[in-house]
């Protein structure tokens, strides 16, 4: 198999430590199911086309320039020699500014990943340094440059023998949490109902395995694209059966596997009831001393 493409080369820079380095996508979207839209009457292929939104002319491609909206319907046209002059200079160095912790960046700010590793093999003792010293320290280095003409801020960590680079999003572009959580009240949950959610969490505990886990809907895909060549009609996946239980407990219980008075295995063993004293064994013992 072939070595995968870089999509880009540069240096990764820590103080005077410099390493040639070469950043591979770790996710591609190559192997979906592609489809293009086709005339219904034809079967040809249908190509998209801009017009002018006013007059309804097609715009030919040399004649399409991005703008700005400053009021409604008014532009502020941008040339692209305008816009990649208005883009930092890139000296393709990764420079790295801080260490963090590996846990210190919140999920939300992830935006694409990528696997970074030396370019030459000149590089392969500095980029071995870099690599383990971040694994020793359980750390993970900060570094910005120019990807794909916008600066980029990137999160550096360990990863088997390379490195895992993954792009952030800027504070401007993430959410906050407590605006999309605004109409969600604080309900405080104790008791059984805790205790039943902490019991199923507990037993389907498990480790995170991708290959575990299937693009249901591109299979779904290819199998209705195969049956359409085929000529075979397609039967409709039937709804999940309506959820039995009447309210929440219920539902907990019955994930849990118990019914409304205890477990649905083999009841537990019951002490046998205290037998009434006969005569000779009524007396109450002598307390000592």
């Amino acid at each position: 198999m072939a070595p995968p493409r870089a999509s880009w080369k540069g240096y990764l820079k820590i103080a005077e430590v410099t390493c040639p380095v070469a950043l591979y996508a770790a996710a591609s979207s190559s192997e979906r199911i592609a489809l293009h839209l086709v005339n219904r009457k034809t079967g040809n292929r249908v190509h998209r086309q801009f017009v002018d939104a006013a007059t309804g002319k097609p715009v030919e491609r040399e004649d399409q320039v991005k703008g700005y909206e400053v009021e409604k319907d008014e532009y502020v046209t941008l040339e692209p020699e305008e816009i990649l002059a208005a883009v930092p200079e890139s000296d393709k160095t990764l420079n790295v500014s801080a260490f963090i912790a590996n846990s210190d960046v919140d999920d939300v700010y992830f935006d694409r990943p990528y696997y970074l590793g030396p370019s030459d093999r000149s590089a392969e003792e500095a980029f071995a340094l870099i690599r383990e010293g971040l694994r020793k320290a359980d750390a993970a280095a900060v570094a910005q440059t120019v990807l794909f003409r916008r600066v980029r801020t990137v999160l550096i960590r360990a990863l088997d023998t390379g490195l895992a680079a993954t792009t952030l999003n800027y504070d401007y572009e993430v959410r906050a949490a407590k605006d999309a959580f605004a109409d969600v009240p604080e309900i405080r949950i104790k008791g059984e109902m805790l205790e039943l959610a902490k019991h199923i969490i507990n037993t389907k505990r498990g480790a995170f395995d991708p290959a575990a886990f299937h693009d249901r809907y591109e299979e779904a895909l290819a199998e209705l694209v195969k049956a359409k060549l085929e000529g075979r009609a397609i039967e409709a996946p039937k709804p999940p059966k309506p959820q039995r239980a009447a309210d929440l407990m219920a539902a907990l219980r019955e994930s849990a596997g118990l019914g409304p008075k205890g477990p649905s295995g083999p009841a537990p063993k019951k002490k046998p009831p205290a037998r009434r004293a006969s005569a000779e064994t009524a007396s109450p013992r002598r307390k000592a001393g």
